[in-house]
């Protein structure tokens, strides 16, 4: 009885055996679901969030909802249509594995045809094809679309000798440590002399803190009286009477209207690579902002500093700065009445992170680079956003700093010069405007 008691003991464990392997590997598989299905990433840290339009409702902007740049085909915009084209040219993958370098002659021409425009830059003369709506969109948009290939327009007024000096006690200071490019119009004068008497003037200027100072250049780009505005005073006598008394003044040879901005950044970059590469620093912005020029120049002798510590450890010679006002995921503006009004029949997408209005301060070696990769980057009409494209071609992302008050201060804080404390930048002032808070921001270090 008892042997076969210990016999049927033995058959319950095997029977109970391959139940409870089964149940282990049941547990096993649910766990695994349920950590699978309750794992989330790391979240990352955000450092700032600028506003700006949004594709949401809420005040703040959020991050972009995919990447900028995609290999898909919007072949209904014309920009993205004529991007696309230009990233299948210079993608060696998707043109194939062609043997012999192309001529840029021949390049040029394949893509004017490739365009549908083979006219002379200089005549205006271009048609764009596949575009049905041209005739329909205003007058500003159908000008850049039929111009968009021009990118090399006759410099009128240089200023070869602006990074030099004649003067053998500033040998070591020949190079500034800053150049101010400044957005102008032949008929802003009264703004670009606010600016020679306050933020704008050329020289060393000392920092805030009076302990290190450096040299500051400032060019005026202009481009051509725009005439189709209406009618205005011929004004050449008097730019070449300023430009002779001052020597500040770039000026090319195409029509100065707001779509056509892109045109003073790129012109603009060709001009640093030729007669200021050995520049550090360069601020690019409007003739009716305010620029704590002061301020900046400790904040970028800091950059330094923490550039040359990170140097040691990396060996990068080159600095990658760009600081402005960043907006992040903004829209391209659909309202027929505005300026900034960017037809879907143009462009479809979310605009890359860009730093927009008034000014943004970026490295003369990020400069070069930009004028670089800008050759691969089809033109747009609003520069801001244009600057933004370049620097995601370069894998970058502008760096938002809170002194660039783009949008002002409150209302009631813009009479106050102690508000001014932290302030970089600050966008709009008229002249007058400009030189009465210059005078007071002199005097706020005892004030406040």
């Amino acid at each position: 009885m008892g042997r076969c008691c210990r016999c049927n003991g033995r058959l319950l464990c095997m029977c109970l055996l391959p139940c409870m392997m089964t149940g282990h590997l049941l547990v096993y598989i649910l766990v695994s679901i349920f950590v699978t299905i309750s794992y989330a990433p790391p979240k990352i840290t955000v450092h700032y969030v600028a506003p700006g339009v949004s594709v949401n409702s809420s005040a703040m902007a959020s991050h972009p909802l995919g990447p900028f740049w995609n290999l898909r085909l919007e072949d209904s915009a014309l920009w993205n249509r004529l991007q696309h084209a230009w990233d299948r040219q210079h993608n060696p993958i998707l043109r194939g594995n062609t043997t012999g370098k192309m001529s840029k002659t021949k390049e040029r021409r394949l893509s004017q045809i490739e365009e549908g425009c083979l006219s002379d830059c200089m005549s205006h003369k271009c048609s764009v094809p596949r575009m049905d709506d041209l005739n329909s969109l205003p007058e500003q948009i159908r000008a850049f679309i039929k111009s968009m290939h021009c990118r090399e327009y006759p410099l009128l007024i240089n200023q070869p000798g602006m990074c030099r000096s004649n003067n053998s006690n500033l040998r070591s200071m020949d190079s500034p440590m800053l150049l101010m490019a400044i957005k102008s119009q032949v008929g802003n004068f009264e703004n670009r002399q606010a600016i020679r008497e306050t933020w704008g003037r050329s020289g060393v200027v000392k920092g805030e803190s009076k302990i290190k100072s450096g040299l500051v250049r400032t060019v005026f780009l202009l481009g051509r009286q725009d005439s189709s505005t209406g009618p205005h005073p011929d004004l050449k006598n008097l730019l070449e009477l300023e430009n002779q008394k001052y020597g500040d003044i770039l000026q090319w040879d195409f029509r100065d209207s707001f779509f056509n901005l892109t045109l003073k950044d790129l012109l603009f970059w060709n001009w640093l690579e030729q007669h200021c590469p050995t520049a550090l620093f360069v601020f690019k912005g409007d003739d009716d902002v305010l620029v704590r020029t002061d301020v900046l120049v400790d904040y970028l002798h800091k950059q330094l500093e923490e550039h040359n510590l990170w140097r040691a450890y990396t060996n990068e010679t080159d600095i990658n700065l760009f600081v402005g006002d960043v907006i992040n995921n903004a829209m391209p503006n659909r309202d027929p009445s505005t300026k900034y009004y960017i037809p879907e029949s143009f462009y479809k997408g979310v605009y890359p992170p860009y730093a927009g209005g008034g000014g943004v301060v970026y490295s003369v070696s990020l400069a070069l680079r930009l004028k670089k990769v800008s050759e691969r980057v089809r033109l747009f009409p609003i520069d801001d956003v244009y600057l933004g494209m370049c620097l995601h071609r370069l894998g970058l992302s502008p760096a938002h700093h809170p002194g660039f008050l783009t949008f002002d201060l409150p209302h009631t804080e813009r009479g106050n010069p102690c508000a001014y404390g932290p302030v970089l930048l600050v966008h709009r002032r008229t002249p007058k405007e400009m030189l009465t808070l210059w005078k007071q921001l002199q005097n706020v270090p005892g004030q406040c």
